[in-house]
């Protein structure tokens, strides 16, 4: 019997999905037809099934022939194995399979080593059906073969953990899919569950309701003297919550049993502070919505942005999260037009700000004239405004944008964030304040304050967009290369630490392995990827293409980018500057030589570079064979291949070709 976990590998896992209903954790199932879950005979069979025996004078259920089932190890059984199972006689075993066939829910199978053989009429059709299982004492919901209305539902108040293509997605439901779920009140959410589910879990609506309280039980204000007050719902959540984590540096006085008088500039520190001790702060301050802006699209939003857009503005902040290629960015400049107020946007590069220059000309009835950039190339500030991170957070500088009353702040890749120096950038208050990222995921275990100082996350499953032909999944292949010679091998064997990974990061043996994949893929306009400037250097030499890195000067980027996006070059080697903040719309192949060490998000970025709407996307990751260089790629990947994205894997021999 497999464990529970692997109800979404597929195949014989989907047959045993069957049985793990009814183990020690008496965790529910929802078996019938997506349009008739709530079924009698399933409601019947699952509400009360417990681990007590029945008698021989009780009538037992299909969930008893699923306790049998897993008890002995397998989905078909005869009357013999049902009877020692459950603990009846043989003639009593008999006569109630023979009841749960006559009302369909068992089917009957005559074989030559035993009379008949018993199995779920369910497993007829399991294959063709959508399937959803609770586990509530884990919060996980595992779904075969989900329908596209489930999998909107569940994305209002679950984080999709695992999708393994249409075989099964594993949904975990955390406390902040709570707190952020697009409902005003808890029986709207309720019904969504149970929508979402097909029939009611009892243990999992507690515990969601109880995490929906906490989630209301503190609120920001503005009194009517003009200045903020931190709110409570009781004296004693009050008392034992917020005065117990906050000190002088946060508020002045209590006002009341209730109220605390919040010193200016300290909002962010509380709401981080009581998001981390599990209680979310709802920001209902009257903040200045700036000067009047109308805008207009000049593109149709898809389904799903528009969706994005609309919990936006219901919420009046969160963080767009989605693949790269989405439209993160299109569906920003629909909140824009949304708001119609002067917006700043703050990014972390020069590229990013003119790239999102060009973007809000393009796709908005804005003016150049109303577009202004603000960075180490020039500093106009305008009705909408692009400002680098590092500038906005300087002092020199802060006043200019705090003088300004802004209707909306984006913080574009934001998880950034929470990083000391671009921190600093969340300090300018706005009524709305919206966040994009791809990959909200941080090495530091910090990414909770990303959406405590912008907004909660908002977005749509991967493997949706992938299915829908919006964003096109990227073949992934970890390529297990040799070392060039042995005397590399030696140094590996002979170093400590970092270093070790260094000297399997800068395997030689990588140039002829990039050669043969750039040879086999002709026609592909590729990027290269590296971690190191010498190794960066090497490998442009050595293919006679340009190096882009941070020592690259502005416009000799520039110039490099726009050709490549003009098809004018098919081939560029990036450094850790191309990571993210560029835009690289037509690259069809990226090769990573080196630097999936360093972080998941970072394996995303690099990914994501090939995740636009044409198809035939390639990803490949070279490691060195026999070192911490494979561990470190399976690991950096796996959460692309939990988000729905097929990963590979191939040695290669030292002919540089690749063998199973």
């Amino acid at each position: 019997m497999t464990d529970e976990r692997s109800s979404s590998a597929g195949g014989d896992d989907r047959i045993d999905s069957a049985t793990r209903s009814t183990t020690g954790e008496r965790d529910s199932v929802s078996d019938s037809p997506p349009g008739d879950r709530r079924s009698d005979r399933a409601a019947t069979d699952d509400a009360d099934a417990t681990d007590d025996r029945r008698g021989a004078d009780e009538e037992f259920t299909l969930a008893d022939f699923h306790d049998a089932s897993q008890s002995a190890g397998r989905p078909v059984l005869t009357a013999a194995a049902v009877s020692r199972a459950l603990d009846v006689t043989h003639e009593t075993a008999s006569e109630e399979l023979e009841r749960l066939a006559a009302r369909g829910d068992l089917q009957r199978l005559s074989v030559a080593t035993d009379p008949v053989v018993w199995y779920p009429s369910e497993l007829e059709d399991l294959t063709d059906r959508e399937r959803v299982v609770v586990f509530p004492k884990r919060r996980e919901i595992v779904v075969d073969r989900p329908g596209q209305f489930t999998r909107a539902q569940l994305s209002q108040f679950a984080h999709l953990a695992d999708a393994n293509g249409d075989r099964g997605y594993r949904y975990v439901v955390r406390p902040e899919d709570v707190w952020q779920a697009p409902h005003d009140e808890f029986d709207a959410l309720r019904r969504t569950m149970r929508q979402a589910l097909g029939r009611r879990s009892t243990d999992l609506e507690a515990w969601v309701e109880s995490q929906w309280d906490r989630a209301h039980q503190f609120r920001l204000a503005t009194h009517e003297d003009g200045y903020t007050v931190l709110e409570a719902t009781s004296p004693e959540i009050m008392g034992n919550v917020a005065r117990q984590k906050l000190d002088e540096e946060h508020v002045h006085a209590p006002i009341s049993d209730t109220e605390d008088w919040v010193r200016e500039g300290a909002e962010a520190a509380i709401k981080r502070i009581l998001y981390e001790a599990g209680y979310p702060v709802q920001d209902h301050r009257d903040l200045e919505s700036g000067e009047a802006l109308p805008i207009e699209l000049r593109v149709r939003l898809r389904d799903y942005q528009r969706a994005w857009v609309d919990r936006f503005a219901e919420a009046g902040e969160g963080v767009f999260v989605g693949p790269p290629g989405s439209g993160k960015t299109v569906a920003a400049l629909g909140a824009m037009a949304r708001v119609e107020g002067e917006t700043l946007v703050l990014v972390p590069s020069r590229d990013l700000a003119r790239q999102w220059a060009d973007a809000v000309v393009e796709y908005t009835t804005l003016e150049p004239a109303q577009v202004g950039q603000y960075h180490g190339g020039q500093k106009n500030v305008r009705p909408v405004t692009i400002a680098t991170y590092q500038i906005a957070g300087m002092d020199r500088h802060r006043s200019l944008f705090d003088d300004r009353e802004w209707g909306l702040v984006i913080f574009d890749e934001c998880q950034h964030v929470p990083s000391d120096v671009y921190r600093r950038s969340t300090h300018l208050q706005s009524r709305h304040r919206l966040g994009l990222s791809a990959s909200p995921i941080r090495e530091d275990d910090r990414q909770t304050e990303i959406f405590t100082l912008v907004g909660p996350p908002i977005g749509t499953d991967w493997q949706a967009l992938f299915e829908a032909g919006f964003v096109a999944q990227p073949e992934l292949e970890i390529r297990y290369v040799p070392w060039d010679d042995d005397e590399a091998g030696n140094a590996y064997a002979s170093a400590d630490g970092r270093e070790k990974y260094r000297i399997a990061a800068q395997n030689r043996g990588k140039i002829d392995e990039v050669r043969y994949l750039l040879a086999a893929h002709p026609d592909s306009q590729a990027l290269v990827f590296v971690d190191y400037l010498d190794q960066g250097r090497e490998l442009a030499a050595a293919l006679d293409v340009p190096f882009l890195s941070g020592e690259t000067p502005h416009r000799e980027r520039q110039r490099l980018l726009d050709e490549f996006r003009r098809n004018e070059r098919d081939l560029l080697v990036v450094s850790r500057v191309g990571d993210e903040g560029i835009d690289l719309p037509t690259a069809d192949l990226a090769i990573v030589v080196s630097g999936l060490g360093g972080s998941r998000r970072q394996g995303t970025q690099r990914a994501g570079r090939t995740m636009r709407p044409a198809g035939g996307a390639l990803v490949y990751v070279l490691a060195t064979r026999g070192t911490r260089e494979e561990d470190f790629a399976r690991r950096q990947l796996q959460h692309l291949g939990r988000k729905g994205l097929t990963v590979r894997e191939e040695t290669v021999d030292r002919g540089g070709e690749g063998t199973d």
